[in-house]
Parts: C-alpha cells; structure tokens; sequence
C-alpha cells in the first residue's frame, strides 16, 4: 500500500488535478495500430447493461463519434435485449428499475457473456463498465491492459487498495479514463468556482452534504435464499467476492444495500462529495468519523439506513455527509451542499443556487458587504456532456474532466467513512501513504482476500 509520493508531490498533483491540468497527451492509436483520426467514431463495448448500463448505452448512441460494437452481460435476457424474457419476480417490488430495451442492432453487435473475451474483440477501442462496485477494479485494470481506454461508473473501487492499483495501471499503460461523476460537466456547477473566489463566502469553515430516500417502511423487503434464474449467472456475478447463495433482494439491482457488494455513500453520496471535493479544493482528509444506525426499516440491508460522517481536512475545515433513508425532507436550507464561510453561506441544488450574506455576532463590530443572490440554472443532460468529454479524450488524448486521480480520490472519501463506521472509531488516515496511522484493524479493511481464481494483475 505505500506510495512513493512524498507529501510535496502530493499537494502538487492535487492542486493540478484541482486545475483540471494534470495529464500529458499522447497520439491516438486504436487497437489494430491505426492512427485515429478527427472523423473516426470510437467503437465503444458495454460490460453491464442493466439499469444504469442501460441508460449510458443510451447516452453513448446519441453521440455522433460513437459507433456500438459490442455487449457483455450475465443475464441473457439483458445481452438479448429482450425485455419480456426478465424473471418477472425482477420487477417486484414496485418500482425497482428494469432496464427499457428493444434497441434495434443488428447482427454485427458482438455479445459476450464473459468480459474478457470483449476485451480481446479487436473491434473494440473504448469500453463502458457499468457492473456493481465489486467488478469495478477487475474489469478497469483488465481493460487497460488490453488496451481499451475506459468509462467506468462511479464509485472507482470497492476498497481503497484497488482503486489506487487501478490509478497505477491507468499511469502505465497512458489509456483514457473518465469516472462517472458527471456533475463535473454540469454548467451549473462550473459557475460556482468564481463564485467562491469572488470573496462572497470568506474563509470556508464547515460543510454540509446529504444524500436522502425514505425507503420507510420496507426497504429491500426481507427474502430468504433460492436459485438464481437459470439465465442469470450467480457465480460470475458474485467474482472475487465469496461465495453465499442467491437472494432476489441483492441481484441484479438492490445490490447496493449490501456492504459486501455497494453503499449508498459511495453509490450517491459520492456523487456529493466529488462536487465539495472540487470546489473546496481539499483533496483528501486527515480524519474521518461515521456512525449509523438501523432501527425503523426493517429489511435485509447490511449497510445503515441512516449514516453520519464528520471528515477532517488538515486546513481545518470540516465536511459532514448525511445519508437518511428514513425521509423525503431535507435537511438543508436548500438542495444538496450547504458551503459556510465566515461572509456568508451557499446552498447548492442541481438546479440552482442560494447565496445568503452572514451578519456580524457577538464581539464583532463588522458590516454585512454582499446582498443575498439566488441563480436557477435549466436542466442538462449531465450524462451526455460528460459522456462526449470521455469520446474527445479518447481522440485527443487529453485528461478527462473526471480524471482517474481525483475520481478516485473522491470515491475514496466514501470507502474510508464505511471503514470508520465499521471499526467504531475516528480514523486517522494519511493521504500520502494511504494508511490509517491510529487503528490496525482498519488497515485490514483497506483490501479484502479475493475468492480464487481472481486476482488484480
């Protein structure tokens, strides 16, 4: 686990990476040698196409420069394309998202049940993974090293180990990766930065971020063990995690509220801690607290239906995340990010903003110098934007707006709270070598024993 950057580098390459300038470019070539020019579309292979896989196959056939040649998934009815063959029990409960299909490819689409045999389909250039957090690392580092360049669904990783290996792997072999925090190509919040460098806030304090649902009173429901689907693959879904049998409240959605496969801090919340992560300028903490509890909806999740976290910066400002799945209600004054700085206090939503100047209190004999701002932004099509930065990377070799680099560093704000809140304790972290300097037992969840015959390369 030790990184031989020294902490001079290291807020060297954060600052850049803040910047959006750290990245050198290198001439396109695709997989058969050939130089890729201006006018050649980038032949794109999906791994994982349910829900969310789904929607970015969407997102990726509207753009011009992208020509779909291949899939891979373990459902066949998903790698079919055909949605009345879906186990109907994969609808229940209402509302669960089943991916909409019925695309109209045709026979020069090459299917694949198995990865790595995308991987070796010469036809292919890029590919778009977009499997549970458990696959992320495998399948990122297999397709780099077979020469693929990537667009990988967030979170980066599973643990922090594999996302650094997947940073290491990204550097070696110079291939194009983009994370899927799309928010970093929203316009909306590309106006906050000068917002903040304008003085209106002051000097930065606190932080306050959430994630919220209220999945009351039944959540994922409570179901026992049975046989998967004869046409779902169970095995090659489970991977590198160990062995347990099927239960129709993990797969192939609900994934996400089992620690040993997802959590919703590193599935939404993240999202979240991207945006503060930018726009504060702070690339990693110092320390980390979390707690959680589960006591209202009675399901068969292994993570906290409710979690806070208290992140600790070395300039001493302080980031809070709030995950509740217990309400429909925020908690903020208005959306999502709540900024205070010592002039005044803003509230970010994905639609808009609210500025709010801060008055004088006790002791303090200053005047209130900004007037209270308010700025509604359109809808964007976040996902498209972001998708076509990742194609004009591929073909210009330019870093990506979500970067490998702070993509993982953002994802590992998340993992480094489910560590906190597993061992019960504030955590010190060390950002330059990637250890928790205060508890062992934690270090020991920095990595899990892959289930053979998997392993990072």
């Amino acid at each position: 686990m030790k990184n031989k950057t020294n902490r001079r580098d290291f807020l060297k390459k954060s600052t850049l990476a803040a910047a959006g300038i750290l990245g050198v470019g290198f001439p396109t070539i695709d997989v058969k040698g050939n130089i890729m020019g201006a006018n050649d579309r980038v032949r794109m292979g999906f791994i994982g196409i349910g829900n969310r896989g789904t929607q970015l196959l969407h997102s990726f056939m509207k753009n011009p420069d992208v020509k779909v040649t291949a899939l891979c998934d373990i459902y066949k009815p998903y790698l079919s394309r055909n949605r009345s063959l879906v186990d109907p029990r994969f609808f229940l409960p209402k509302g669960r998202p089943v991916p909409v299909m019925g695309e109209n490819f045709g026979k020069e689409i090459a299917l694949y049940e198995d990865y790595r045999k995308l991987l070796d389909d010469k036809n292919v250039d890029a590919v778009c993974i977009a499997t549970p957090d458990h696959w992320h690392a495998l399948q990122a580092i297999d397709s780099v090293n077979a020469g693929k360049d990537v667009y990988l669904e967030k979170p980066v990783s599973m643990t922090i180990y594999e996302g650094r290996k997947i940073v290491d792997a990204v550097n070696r072999t110079k291939k194009v990766v983009s994370v899927g925090y799309m928010r970093r190509c929203a316009a909306l919040y590309n106006k906050i930065p000068a917002l903040i460098q304008s003085g209106k806030l002051g000097e930065i304090s606190v932080i306050n971020s959430h994630y919220y649902s209220n999945m009351t009173p039944n959540g994922i429901g409570n179901m026992k063990p049975e046989m998967p689907p004869k046409d779902f693959d169970w095995n090659a879904w489970l991977g590198p995690r160990a062995y347990r049998d099927f239960q129709y409240n993990i797969a192939p959605y609900m994934f996400r509220w089992w620690k040993d496969y997802s959590s919703q801090i590193a599935n939404n919340g993240s999202h979240y801690i991207d945006i503060v992560q930018w726009l504060i300028g702070e690339q990693a903490p110092v320390a980390v607290t979390a707690v959680g509890t589960n006591h209202i909806i009675r399901d068969d999740r292994t993570i906290p239906e409710n979690m806070d976290i208290t992140y600790e910066f070395a300039s001493g400002k302080l980031f809070n995340f709030r995950v509740c799945e217990t309400t429909s209600v925020p908690g903020l004054k208005y959306g999502n990010i709540e900024i205070i700085g010592t002039k005044g206090s803003l509230y970010i939503s994905d639609n808009g903003y609210r500025y709010y100047p801060a008055t004088p209190g006790q002791f303090a004999d200053w005047k209130q110098t900004f007037e209270k701002e308010e700025f509604n932004m359109p809808k964007e099509d976040w996902t498209y934007n972001h998708i076509t930065d990742f194609i004009n990377c591929v073909k210009t070799r330019n870093t990506p707006v979500s970067s490998i680099e702070q993509s993982y560093r953002s994802s590992s704000f998340a993992l480094l709270a489910n560590i906190a809140l597993e061992v019960k304790e504030r955590i010190i972290w060390d950002p330059v070598n990637e250890r928790i300097t205060n508890c062992e037992a934690a270090n020991k969840l920095l990595h899990y024993e892959y289930r053979k015959p998997w392993k990072l390369e």
